[in-house]
């Protein structure tokens, strides 16, 4: 009951005015090869958007994964900082450019885009905050940031620093 997983991998591309929400949604397909979902504003004139317009992309991700991850790891040198996680043990960090993905090439049509990508960790027995009756996960049974680090760190060989020094950012 101790052992931590993946719940979900959930990568979101916003786009804004610039760049058009059905090149992010290309981008997620040829990524992942899953549906892709268009998300639309909700409150009048969001970053300039008005409601109800496409505003970005999203995939969220429960199987099949661990080939996704370890791309996406690559693509940040298995450097992560050490803040992006959140009180849960959850981990949240960004990708400048899509083409430093590997497997993945440019295409002139989309241009340049970046995306995050959001890691859900969860133990056996957190469904119970999911059920109509609310219920608590107690103390003990919550992941913290230093058992996340450790999960991550032994699973797919990312090293978390306090500060990164990349060559091409």
């Amino acid at each position: 009951m101790r052992d931590v997983r993946i719940e979900k991998v959930t990568l979101n591309i916003g786009c804004g005015k610039t760049v058009k929400p059905v090149h992010a949604k290309t981008i997620l397909e040829r990524l992942t090869g899953k549906k892709v979902v268009i998300v639309k504003t909700k409150k009048r004139s969001t970053f300039g958007v008005g409601r109800g317009k496409p505003i970005g992309a999203k995939v969220t991700m429960r199987k099949n994964f661990d080939d996704l991850l370890k791309r996406l790891f690559e693509a940040v040198d298995n450097q992560i900082l050490k803040s992006s996680f959140d009180e849960n043990g959850n981990l949240s960090f960004g990708i400048k450019e899509y083409i430093v993905i590997p497997g993945m090439e440019y295409d002139p049509e989309i241009g340049l885009i970046g995306m995050d990508v959001c890691i859900t960790l969860e133990r056996p027995g957190f469904s119970i905050k999911r059920k109509r009756i609310s219920k608590k996960i107690g103390n003990k049974h919550r992941i913290t940031k230093d058992e996340a680090i450790e999960f991550l760190s032994k699973k797919y060989g990312v090293r978390f620093v306090d500060k990164i020094e990349r060559e091409y950012y």
